[in-house]
């Protein structure tokens, strides 16, 4: 299944594709040779949006939450991934200790699911799991139970002056799947003897969505020279304002400076693409709070106006990016779609499409009333075809996406490196 993609303007993702496929074997050597100077974050998830004349990264998660939604014949490929993950990491590993997001565990029964997905994964990749809390409020062992039935024990933690673990349970490798949104956790810090997956600088307490997609800028500077074409065409440009009150009659100024600055940019583009389409921004917190956007913007005159609604979404927010919007003009059965692409390593493991029938091609597709339908390279045997016709063919499509999720995933690599508090580059 090819989603139908609703926008006259198919000409630059096409010719996109097809460049994409014409440069395989470059593209897979460059990534070859990247992996082989940058370690990959262990998963990751990335959120992009097709709008028909441009295919961009919106959003990378470090600590995805969604693996129950990929069918189980990705379950192969993503228990090969595992296993090559560990391998490089701990050979030796026997026991993984997996420290799942707590307010998820308590009111997203799905979530259960994902946790589920994840045990299995990492068990048919050799490792005994057990689950620990990070509250520490939680002294007993508690059964939860997922929607299928099935259940999952969650443990106490028990720390000691370099380890951490559970009881008569000593793990080589701690995987955390909180995204650490309110800070370090005490009992994380310190563990000498014991390898934290993802880093502890990863967590959205310390991270940065701007730090980020400067490095993916990066990446898709490198990538559009190989492939010899515009980094804009998968490159979402952005900005940044670090002082922002929401609350105060001045307090948007920064924004409403970098708004109007970054839609004369995007405008140029439009105009050098033939584009005949109003650009808009997103206004998003730059530490991963209030979830996937505070505002959309298409003139910076609207600020003022918005300034209540955007002070409504916004409390406690003083650091903001704005970004390029990219529409969606994909469609499951009418309904708006957006692709998400799942990673372990190095490779791309699956993905679905975040569906949502009840919002608009300029809005986040999060949320309530939302769904998701299983992107076709669940099949694993189908490879991409570089004869076929750009767009109309499954695998080419869903392998450009796994090219541009990848390129995500090693912008994260060098971001990741670029703020160890421990790398002698660090800034």
């Amino acid at each position: 299944m090819v989603p139908h993609l609703v926008t006259a303007l198919t000409g630059p993702i096409n010719e996109l594709e097809a460049r994409i496929l014409d440069s395989l074997p470059a593209i897979e050597r460059w990534f070859r040779l990247e992996w082989m100077e940058h370690t990959p974050p262990f998963y990751c998830a990335v959120d992009l949006r097709n709008s028909g004349f441009k295919l961009a990264p919106v959003d990378t998660s470090l600590y995805p939450t969604a693996f129950n939604h990929l069918t189980p014949e990705m379950l192969p490929l993503a228990v090969q991934a595992a296993m090559a993950a560990i391998e490089k990491i701990c050979p030796e590993a026997k026991n993984l200790l997996l420290l799942p997001d707590s307010a998820l565990v308590q009111r997203n029964p799905f979530y259960l699911g994902h946790l589920q997905r994840l045990v299995r994964i990492f068990s048919q990749a050799g490792l005994n799991v057990r689950l620990g809390a990070l509250d520490l409020r939680i002294d007993q062992p508690q059964t939860l139970r997922a929607p299928d039935g099935g259940e999952l024990l969650l443990e106490p933690l028990l720390r000691t002056p370099r380890r951490l673990g559970l009881k008569d349970f000593d793990p080589c490798t701690i995987l955390v799947n909180d995204d650490l949104v309110a800070g370090t956790p005490a009992v994380l810090e310190n563990l000498h003897e014991q390898y934290l997956l993802p880093p502890l600088h990863a967590g959205w307490g310390l991270r940065r969505k701007s730090r980020h997609f400067q490095s993916y800028e990066d990446v898709a500077k490198k990538f559009a020279k190989l492939l010899g074409m515009d980094p804009w065409l998968i490159n979402p440009m952005y900005a940044t304002c670090g002082e922002v009150d929401f609350s105060s009659p001045g307090g948007l100024d920064c924004v409403q400076a970098n708004v109007d600055a970054l839609l004369t940019k995007i405008r140029r583009k439009y105009k050098e693409y033939g584009i005949n389409e109003r650009p808009f921004v997103v206004v998003k917190s730059d530490d991963g709070h209030h979830g996937a956007g505070i505002i959309t913007v298409r003139d910076a005159r609207e600020l003022p106006d918005l300034q209540q609604r955007c002070a409504d979404k916004a409390a406690g927010v003083t650091e903001v990016i704005i970004q390029e919007g990219v529409a969606t003009y994909e469609r499951v059965h009418e309904a708006m779609a957006e692709p998400v692409v799942y990673m372990i390593d190095r490779y791309v493991v699956g993905g679905f499409y975040r569906v949502h029938a009840e919002r608009g091609v300029d809005e986040s597709l999060s949320g309530p009333g939302g769904r998701f339908v299983p992107l076709a390279f669940a099949d694993g045997h189908q490879l991409p075809r570089p004869g076929d016709k750009p767009g109309v063919s499954a695998p080419n499509r869903f392998y450009m996406y796994g090219v541009i999720g990848r390129l995500a995933m090693l912008a994260a690599s060098y971001e990741l490196e670029a703020t160890d508090p421990d790398a002698e580059t660090y800034e």
